[in-house]
């Protein structure tokens, strides 16, 4: 059996090499290809593109690079007329990957589609055709195959993800060592995203509060992660620029997490996985001016982060647009370093968010669904 992967983004690089290591234990001689990044290259997918270059955000940027998806698109076109895999396996990325799934399923490839557009926040239009032309969606949350099932997808529930994978590898003396940070200070986490668009607009204010933190809190150290996609150099020159003592790391994240007394962090994934392990966090927005007034427009949440969303409340502050500012960041980051019983409180609400993701073992499942789902379709094609 071959299946072809389309992930586009550093948290679908993630996903997608989860799943792919799933996949091989279940059926070692699986071929696996695909557009993804290194951690889908180390699970063992051949990596038709690499997606290093590929994130942009807001509606400028994509009209300008429209030429370049068209180009992208064909391309993978072509892969599948070349390579005849049995599935599409589209994770996340709806922009690029909802066109995707068009051209495959007009040339009879089995479509498979995982991490669902968030029609229940936006783009609503998206579930209809996502039920047009996926065989089957698979979906992180009980609600979420609710909405899509209404509008007739062939969808099922095959929890989230992190519940399998966000946990620390390391003690926490393993980490501070591992990282070189001092134990006896407490530990900011700045995350300013997986593509280069974000970290240049959200990675100055990060570290201009960074400092404003410094000059307030006595016995503070901050430490960012690199994603994949994002090049360590270019951190570096952001932190050199701001004249602030930041640790980068490449690798272990959750362990980052895991001494951290406070994270900042860019809409995303992070923001899940931050409340999964339980770390104080700060949610910040920003996108160029255009997308965000047709984001007001369009969206139909009063918050944008996915454990405010869980809970049904903010649990989690969020800083939008141009409420994202040095100051504003550090008002909200200094009461969690210097207040224990606010620290406490926000701990606790976002460790509630896991308690309301049902079940670890997402991955598992969901290798199974999808393995199962292929087989069984193409030996009905061939009775």
């Amino acid at each position: 059996m071959k299946i072809l992967f389309s992930a586009g983004e550093a948290s679908g690089d993630l996903h997608g090499a989860n799943l792919a290591k799933a996949l091989r234990r279940l059926q070692p001689d699986i071929e696996l290809i695909g557009m993804g990044g290194e951690l889908m290259s180390d699970a063992g997918v051949r990596i038709i593109y690499d997606i290093k270059n590929l994130g942009v955000i807001g509606v400028g940027e994509i009209i300008k690079k429209i030429p370049f998806f068209f180009k992208l698109r064909s391309y993978l076109v072509d892969v599948m007329e070349r390579e005849k895999p049995d599935a599409l396996v589209c994770i996340d990325y709806p922009g690029f990957n909802m066109r995707l799934i068009k051209k495959a399923k007009a040339a009879g490839i089995t479509v498979v589609y995982y991490i669902l557009p968030t029609i229940w926040a936006w783009h609503k239009s998206r579930g209809k055709i996502i039920a047009a032309y996926t065989d089957l969606a698979v979906s992180l949350f009980p609600f979420e195959a609710d909405m899509y099932r209404d509008m007739g997808t062939n969808v099922v529930y095959g929890g989230h993800p992190l519940l399998d994978t966000v946990k620390p590898t390391m003690s926490k003396a393993e980490a501070y060592a591992h990282f070189g940070l001092d134990t006896g200070k407490r530990t900011v986490l700045l995350m300013p995203g997986s593509r280069m668009q974000e970290v240049s607009g959200l990675f100055p204010p990060m570290l201009a509060a960074g400092k404003r933190i410094a000059a307030a809190v006595d016995d503070v150290q901050f430490i960012v992660p690199r994603a994949s996609t994002v090049d360590k150099a270019a951190l570096e020159a952001y932190t050199a620029e701001a004249g602030l003592d930041v640790h980068i790391g490449d690798d272990h994240v959750y362990d980052m997490m895991h001494i951290a007394d406070a994270a900042v962090a860019a809409s995303g994934t992070a923001t899940l996985e931050t409340a999964l392990m339980g770390l104080p966090t700060l949610l910040i927005y920003r996108v160029n001016r255009l997308t965000y007034l047709l984001s007001k427009v369009l969206v139909h949440v009063d918050s944008i982060g996915l454990p405010n969303i869980i809970a049904g409340r903010r649990i989690m502050p969020e800083l939008w647009q141009d409420d994202v500012t040095p100051e504003n960041i550090a008002a909200c980051i200094i009461p969690l370093l210097t207040k224990p019983q606010e620290h406490a409180a926000a701990g606790a609400a976002m460790l509630a968010v896991r308690d309301e993701m049902g079940e670890p073992g997402a991955v598992c499942r969901t290798s199974e669904i999808v393995l199962n789902f292929i087989k069984e379709k193409h030996l009905h094609e061939a009775i």
